[in-house]
C-alpha cells in the first residue's frame, strides 16, 4: 500500500509485529524501536518524539506525558489501563488503540476455556501424563443446548455469540449500551438485565472494560445469584471479579468452575484461587496470536498515518 508521505518520529516502547513498523517506515516516519525501554529512560527521551507506541508493558504515566511533546499515544491492543488518558487529554494528545484487532483471538480463547471446563481437559491431560487412567472420574458436560450468558455484547461478545451458536448454545446477553439489533435477530439472543442473566446462564463469559463502575462487578452477592452448576469465564479484565469472593464460591460448591485469563494483579498472587482444582488459568493470552498481533500493528500504523495526514 502506498501512502502520501508524512514526517515525524515514532518511539516504539514494546515488542510489536514487524508489519506495522514497515507500514510506518514506508509512509516516511522515523522509527526508534526500543522494546525494553525503562521508565526513567522513557521520561528522559520522550520529548523527542511525535508518537509513542506501546503494548501493555510500558506505563504511560502522567510523568511521561508531562515530559512529552507527542501528538499521539498508540496502544497496540485493546485496554488503555497502562495509559493516563486524562493526562493525555489535558495536553490534547490523541490516544488510540486497536480493539478490533483481537476480537477473534479473544473469542476463540473464551470458547476454548469453556470447553476446557466442560470436559475437564486440563486435569485429564495432567493425570494421563502422570500415568493415571482416571476416565471414570472425568464425567463432563456438553455445550450443546446450554445457555451462555454474555456480559458485554461488543465486538468480542458478538464473535463469541456466533461461535457459540455453532455449538447449538442458547444466548443471553446483558450490556448497559444498546446491543446490535441485527446480531440479536441473527442469533436469537435473549437480552435481559444482569441479575436475570446470572440466575439463568450455564456459562457466563465477561467482556467489559475496567472502570470504577465495573470494579468487582462480580462480587459475592452477584456470584451467589449464579447456578451452583454454572461456569464463569473471564478474558476481559481481572478487576471485574472479586477474586476472594470467587475463591469462596468455588471452594464451597456455590459455583462449578471458573476459567481466568486475567487477574486483579498480574502475574497473579492469589495462590489459593489458582490452586483450586475447578479453576483453569492462562497468563493473559487472549490477544496472543500471530494473526491478532499482526493485525493490531497494522491497524495502529494505519491510524497513526491517517492522523498525521489530517484524515482522521
Amino acid at each position: 500500500m502506498r501512502y502520501m508521505q508524512v514526517s515525524g518520529r515514532v518511539l516504539v516502547c514494546d515488542s510489536i509485529d514487524r508489519a506495522g513498523i514497515d507500514s510506518m517506515k514506508r509512509a516516511g516516519l522515523a522509527i526508534d524501536y526500543k522494546p525494553e525501554i525503562k521508565a526513567n529512560e522513557l521520561v528522559a527521551t520522550v520529548k523527542d518524539y511525535d508518537v509513542i507506541v506501546v503494548r501493555s508493558r510500558t506505563k504511560v504515566t502522567k510523568e511521561v506525558i508531562d515530559a512529552s511533546n507527542a501528538k499521539i499515544i498508540a496502544r497496540v491492543g485493546v485496554g488503555l489501563d497502562n495509559v493516563d488518558v486524562k493526562a493525555a487529554e489535558a495536553k490534547k494528545i490523541r490516544v488510540i488503540n486497536a480493539p478490533e484487532a483481537a476480537s477473534v483471538a479473544v473469542a476463540e480463547l473464551a470458547i476454548g476455556l469453556m470447553i476446557s471446563l466442560a470436559r475437564n481437559i486440563p486435569r485429564a491431560d495432567a493425570e494421563t501424563k502422570k500415568g493415571n487412567w482416571i476416565k471414570k472420574d472425568l464425567m463432563g458436560t456438553q455445550l450443546s443446548g446450554k445457555y451462555l450468558g454474555i456480559v458485554g455484547v461488543g465486538n468480542i461478545g458478538r464473535h463469541i455469540g456466533r461461535m457459540a451458536k455453532a455449538f447449538h448454545m442458547n444466548l443471553i446477553g446483558y450490556d448497559p449500551y444498546p446491543i446490535n439489533k441485527e446480531f440479536i435477530s441473527e442469533t436469537g439472543m435473549i437480552v435481559t438485565d444482569l441479575n436475570t442473566l446470572l440466575e439463568s446462564a450455564d456459562y457466563i463469559t465477561c467482556h467489559v472494560p475496567s472502570t470504577p463502575e465495573t470494579k468487582h462487578m462480580f462480587n459475592a452477592e452477584r456470584l451467589a445469584k449464579m447456578k451452583p452448576t454454572a461456569y464463569l469465564v473471564n478474558t476481559s479484565r481481572g478487576e471485574i471479579i472479586d477474586e476472594n469472593a470467587l475463591y469462596e464460591a468455588l471452594k464451597n460448591g456455590k459455583l462449578a468452575g471458573a476459567a481466568l485469563d486475567v487477574f486483579e494483579v498480574e502475574p497473579p498472587t492469589n495462590k489459593l484461587l489458582l490452586g483450586l482444582p475447578n479453576v483453569v488459568c492462562t497468563p493473559h493470552i487472549g490477544a496472543q496470536t500471530k494473526e491478532a498481533q499482526e493485525l493490531a500493528s497494522i491497524v495502529i500504523a494505519e491510524k497513526i498515518i491517517q492522523i498525521l495526514r489530517g484524515v482522521i
